[in-house]
């Protein structure tokens, strides 16, 4: 091998003490030359791993890799005119940053809340078999070849009627709180590109999947679309973007939002599906114009809500939907798309609203999205197609229906031997959706059917969008709200029409859900939010909607209870983002880099320029646990058995062999130590068992009938304390923000007078009721 090494005071599992004779070890590398010597000395000193002492390794690479050392030509002043041989890279320390999250996970229970009492199951899914080598052409070749005008000219050119594939997001989003992680979808990425070369697209990317990589999945959702890029070349990706709220849950400076998609562009996006959640055009047209401008398809979406087959719903009439199609088509959209998020298009409805659109625009593709939650969405399908519909959205058969896209099989199935035939292989529908059923029961801790059992026409009177459903029902069972879903649902109609009637689609139809729930936590009818409104302190996305953070709904703001909402709070005339002050992307990076050191990337910036927060923990997470995404889902979720072997690929050609062997009784500091076989080694970590670490503490409860003892309107924790003892406060004023899931709520004084106690602080977990300020 050419490698000898003489041995000092260092061995394997050695501990050195603050006494240490600073040899540990020593190597001599020997080869044919000097530059092969080098070589292995270098491998050599990487495979070291020695902890809890400085060692001069970084510092002998960077002198072994020297191009001035490496010919020989060095003398005494070497260093001296080699000042970058001490800036040392940091080490990864991968593996034992992955052993800590296991041993984290083995001490404290998982890293993400799960959901449900049902663990995942122990099964590893069977990828069908695929082709080798490249595959075959597809709708992306054409795109590339054509660019996006040649694209929408041969898609309606195409008789058959086209399929986008939700698997990768909309269909887990809406079953499975979009908890489906990059390593179950690149698993059956390659089979999905040799198996469906004739799909119009993949929705793989955007939604609230972006947020939930990084906040409850430990994943960088960049490093997801690029990973699913490599794997399948030849299929459209389609996003989903909340035209100037980006993938966000408000309204953005403009040049974060056209930032966003040229970077999207550039890790593999090709369709941006564009749509606002009050169809406000100024601000469809500011997400139109980032997507086109960054190189992608634009496919401008119309939010739709109401029944045009039913002649009382006047407010969203057909002649809406036909005037809001053209102005969407001056404006440049390359696919026009029918955007039914809750699932509320009836097929007689569809039929109506898709030959309208087609007679007024007979050259623009029409793109029909909708979710079976009642159970008629295949047959909305088919009557669209009937009427010209050039593409539809469906689920694989084991993801779909309920709120879910109506099923893939199903519409293939029905259109066979017809004028609108897919020509798309039932046999590959059969294989992807056995993968799909096995891989579903990891998740089995973020089930929709554990409460929801089947689909429900309810859904006609809700209008709860299909992905905000399971989002909702998940949301009300942390809230302790579980059995009040069915109440929730009929005060979300309630609030809707308290807001307006809006149209509901992220984030509108988050206002209205945490109206919604903030009406049921508080047992408040319509009547009482009226006139009670001055007094009430509401969720911070329903004040900032009547203060126009989102923009306009169609037919103005419900008065008198936006004035008695707001108190005098300032308001945003016209669309949001234009008097926004344009992020200083360079600052953003230098304000990264000083948190989380020269390791910020530029998709982190524009991550952080959405979800600083988010991001912030995320890095952090991630340099305190390394990789976590490396893991199958299983051990991600709940860790591994004890005994249990697992395979590890950290990166190509660099796998690790971990066994957990033994979990040690508490130690007077609160912590475990959690033994390992690391590739043949034994390595152990300490965690700290947050259970036993806890003190008991009873917090005091808001006195009922005091105004001025204020206690938490639900359950959650106190991200903001605004006020401190001794203040004097108006009423109104907000004294504490309190966070429940991804909802914010400012607690503001109900009356005027000196803060007393503060019975919190930021961080601190609350149930509803707990006391949070006394006012005298």
């Amino acid at each position: 091998m050419g490698i000898r090494i003489d041995s000092a005071s260092a061995f394997a599992g050695a501990i050195i003490s603050p006494y240490y004779d600073s040899l540990l070890v020593k190597i001599i590398a020997h080869a044919k030359n000097h530059p092969m010597a080098c070589a292995k000395m270098i491998r050599a000193l990487k495979e070291f791993r020695i902890r809890g002492v400085k060692t001069n390794i970084p510092f002998l690479i960077n002198v072994l890799e020297n191009e001035q050392f490496l010919k020989g030509a060095v003398d005494t002043s070497f260093i001296d005119t080699n000042p970058q041989l001490f800036l040392f890279k940091p080490t990864q320390n991968r593996a034992q940053k992955l052993l800590y999250y296991l041993g984290h996970v083995m001490v404290n229970g998982p890293s993400t809340p799960l959901g449900t009492t049902l663990p995942p199951a122990q099964i590893t899914p069977t990828v069908p078999p695929h082709s080798e080598g490249t595959p075959q052409s597809g709708w992306r070749d054409v795109l590339l070849k054509e660019g996006a005008k040649g694209f929408a000219k041969k898609i309606r050119a195409h008789k058959g009627l086209l399929l986008m594939d939700t698997t990768m997001r909309d269909a887990h989003q809406s079953l499975l709180a979009t908890r489906v992680r990059t390593y179950d979808l690149k698993r059956i990425a390659p089979f999905v590109a040799h198996s469906f070369p004739q799909m119009f697209s993949l929705e793989n990317w955007g939604g609230a999947t972006f947020d939930v990589a990084m906040r409850f999945l430990h994943e960088c959702p960049w490093e997801r679309l690029d990973a699913l890029r490599k794997e399948v070349p030849n299929i459209p990706f389609q996003m989903l973007l909340r035209g100037a709220n980006g993938v966000g849950y408000t309204n953005y400076p403009d040049n974060a939002v056209f930032k966003f998609c040229e970077l999207s562009v550039k890790y593999g996006m090709d369709i941006f599906r564009v749509f606002d959640s009050l169809n406000y055009l100024p601000n469809l047209i500011v997400g139109m114009e980032a997507a086109g401008e960054a190189g992608g398809v634009v496919e401008a979406a119309i939010s739709y809500t109401g029944d045009v087959s039913d002649p009382s719903r006047t407010k969203y009439s057909l002649k809406y939907y036909t005037d809001l199609a053209t102005e969407l088509i001056k404006a440049g959209t390359h696919i026009l798309s029918i955007k039914d998020m809750a699932g509320v298009l009836r097929p007689e409805a569809a039929k109506i609203l898709i030959d309208a659109i087609r007679q007024k625009h007979p050259d623009v593709p029409i793109h029909l999205h909708t979710h079976d939650t009642a159970g008629a969405g295949v047959a909305t399908i088919l009557a669209a197609a009937e009427k010209g519909a050039d593409i539809v959205d469906v689920a694989v058969d084991s993801m779909s229906g309920m709120t879910s896209q109506p099923s893939m099989g199903a519409v293939v199935a029905s259109l066979k031997n017809s004028p609108r035939d897919t020509g798309i292989d039932m046999e590959k529908i059969f294989q992807y959706s056995a993968y799909w059923e096995q891989a579903r029961q990891l998740y089995a801790p973020f089930e929709c059917t554990v409460t929801m059992k089947s689909g429900n026409s309810d859904v006609y009177v809700n209008e709860i969008p299909g992905g905000q459903y399971t989002n909702l029902q998940f949301q009300a069972h942390s809230l302790g709200l579980g059995d009040q879903f069915e109440e929730i649902k009929r005060v979300y109609t309630q609030a809707n029409q308290l807001l307006g009637d809006l149209i509901k689609v992220t984030p509108s139809s988050k206002i209205v859900g945490d109206l919604a729930q903030f009406m049921v936590q508080n047992k408040l009818t319509p009547q009482m939010v009226v006139e009670r409104a001055e007094e009430l302190s509401f969720p911070s996305s329903v004040v900032e909607f009547f203060q126009g953070h989102v923009g306009e709904p169609y037919g103005g703001f419900p008065e008198p209870l936006r004035t008695k909402i707001l108190k005098g709070k300032p308001t945003v005339k016209g669309r949001p983002g234009a008097s926004m002050k344009p992020i200083d992307f360079d600052q953003l990076r230098k304000d990264l880099e000083e948190k989380h050191g020269s390791r910020v990337r530029e998709c982190d910036v524009l991550s952080a320029s959405m979800y600083p927060k988010v991001l912030d923990e995320f890095l952090d997470f991630h340099g305190l646990f390394g990789p976590v995404e490396c893991f199958d889902t299983r051990t991600f979720f709940v860790g591994p058995k004890i005994a249990e072997n697992l395979v590890v690929e950290i990166e190509k050609g660099k796998t690790l062999h971990i066994k957990p062997l033994a979990v040690t009784d508490i130690n007077s500091k609160g912590e475990r130590e959690v033994f390992f076989e690391l590739n043949g080694q034994l390595r152990s970590v300490m965690v700290k068992d947050k259970t036993a670490q806890k003190d008991m503490k009873v917090h005091p409860k808001a006195q009922r009938g005091q105004k001025g003892s204020i206690g938490a309107p639900m359950p959650g924790t106190i991200i903001d304390v605004k006020v401190k003892l001794g203040d004097r406060v108006e009423k109104g004023a907000p004294i504490v923000v309190m966070s429940a899931m991804k909802m914010e709520t400012v607690v503001t004084a109900p009356v005027s007078g000196r803060i007393k106690f503060i019975a919190v602080s930021v961080g601190l977990k609350l149930e509803g009721d707990d006391l949070l300020v006394e006012i005298e």
